[in-house]
Parts: C-alpha cells; sequence; structure tokens
C-alpha cells in the first residue's frame, strides 16, 4: 500500500474527522530505500476518540501488515502542545514533510531550542545503552551483529541530524548528507556509518565484512559523537 492509498481509506473511514494527513521522513527527504525504509505517516483527526480508533484500525491494520509503521496520530490541539515533548520530531517533520490530505497542521508549530537539546542529550545516551545491550543479545554472532547494525542505523542518523542543528541553522534532508555536515563539525571520519548503510541497503553482504569488527568501530565512532555534543550541549547551557 502506497501513502495515497492509506490516504484515501482514511478518508474513507472518517470523511467528516480527519483533518490531514502528512508524508514525512525519508520517503519525503528522498532517501527511501525500497523494502528496507519505512513510510513514516502523521495524520491529524478531530475528535479523536473510541470510535475514530474503532474507524482508523482497519487502514492501519493494512498499512501495518505491508510492513509500514502505525500512523502518528494527534488532534490539532494534541499536536499543537507537543513541541516540548518531541521537539526532534516535529523539526523533523518541519523540515522534511509532505501534505497528502488537508490543511499543513505544522505551519504554525514552534519548537524551543532548550527542549531540543534536552530530547538530544536524553535520546542520544538511550539509544547508546540500548546498543550495547542489543550487542550482548547478539552473543558475537557475524549475522546477528550485522542485523543489528543495519536496524539502528537510522536512529542514529536521526539523531545525528537533529545534532547538527547545534552547529548550524540549515539541515540536509537526506540523512547522509546531515552526517557528513556532523562530521565536517565534529572532525570524525562518517566512513563507517556509510558501510552499514551499504550493509542496510544490501549492496554489502555481511560475508563481505567482519561484523564484529565493524561494530566495534561504529559503537567508537558514536561514543565519540555522543561525547562531542553532550560537551557542546553543556556549553550552550551555560
Amino acid at each position: 500500500m502506497t501513502p495515497e492509498q492509506l490516504t484515501e481509506r482514511l478518508g474513507t473511514a472518517l470523511p467528516s474527522a480527519l483533518r490531514a494527513v502528512v508524508l514525512y521522513g525519508s520517503a519525503a527527504a528522498g532517501d527511501h530505500v525500497a523494502g528496507k525504509s519505512d513510510y513514516n505517516v502523521l495524520v491529524v483527526v478531530s475528535p479523536l476518540g473510541k470510535e475514530q480508533l474503532d474507524a482508523l484500525a482497519p487502514p492501519a491494520q493494512a498499512w501495518a501488515g505491508d510492513g509500514h509503521r502505525p500512523p502518528l496520530l494527534f488532534t490539532p490541539e494534541q499536536l499543537a502542545a507537543s513541541a516540548d515533548a518531541f521537539p526532534i520530531e516535529l523539526l523533523d517533520i518541519q523540515r522534511c514533510r509532505r501534505l497528502l490530505f488537508g490543511k499543513d497542521p505544522l505551519a504554525g508549530v514552534s519548537v524551543a531550542f532548550e527542549n531540543l537539546r534536552l530530547e538530544l542529550e536524553r535520546e542520544l545516551k538511550a539509544k547508546l545503552l540500548a546498543l550495547r545491550e542489543s550487542y550482548l543479545l547478539a552473543a558475537g554472532k557475524p549475522k546477528r551483529v550485522a542485523e543489528l547494525l543495519a536496524a539502528s542505523l537510522s536512529s542514529f542518523l536521526v539523531l545525528f541530524r537533529a545534532a547538527l542543528r547545534l552547529y548550524q541553522d540549515e539541515v540536509p534532508m537526506a540523512k547522509l548528507d546531515a552526517l557528513r555536515a556532523l562530521a565536517d563539525h565534529l572532525g570524525f571520519d562518517p566512513t563507517v556509518f556509510l558501510t552499514v548503510q551499504l550493509l542496510k541497503e544490501g549492496r554489502l553482504k555481511p560475508r563481505e565484512v567482519s561484523p564484529p569488527e565493524l561494530f566495534a568501530e561504529y559503537l567508537a565512532a558514536i561514543e565519540g559523537i555522543v561525547e562531542a555534543v553532550d560537551r557542546r550541549i553543556r556549553k550552550e547551557a551555560q
């Protein structure tokens, strides 16, 4: 199912309550990998109670059955009030979105820089902890380590793009372009992330590299970025 087909089904399910459907993420940025990347969709509905959720369930289930993440569901008021809780997500959607239906619900949403710093620090450290935990469960098996690398990359690239906002006002839409720009600011080599991207896309096979050795480079690079960003955040907070 395409985002446009989902939008049509949502409109049929909620002809009077559907306010907006927004495509965001890699598909809107132009770095979507067919068969590897999700389609990300924001759906704004008013009202949004059990009746509306029941109506939304069939198209949402069909959408998830095709391997996509369920839509993000907000009322207009809840979305406007969420800039302090989800600054990274809302900034990314604002920077890179395609309106599929209705009136743009993000046109007037404003994100405070302090909220961005707080979420960025929390999420970077949380993702690093989760990466270490997942490696323990992979038990050093090359195939599982390769899967872990590919599965974790997108989340880190999203956070690296958010981190780039600490250093420059204009941030590229494509995650790899933002990675290279952050590398220029922090002075790290982005090669390990580009290699993992090739693994994710299937253009590089696990047998063509040593996943455990690649993981060691990947982990060290992420730790260095987290430390550098943490220093920057603390400096900005002074």
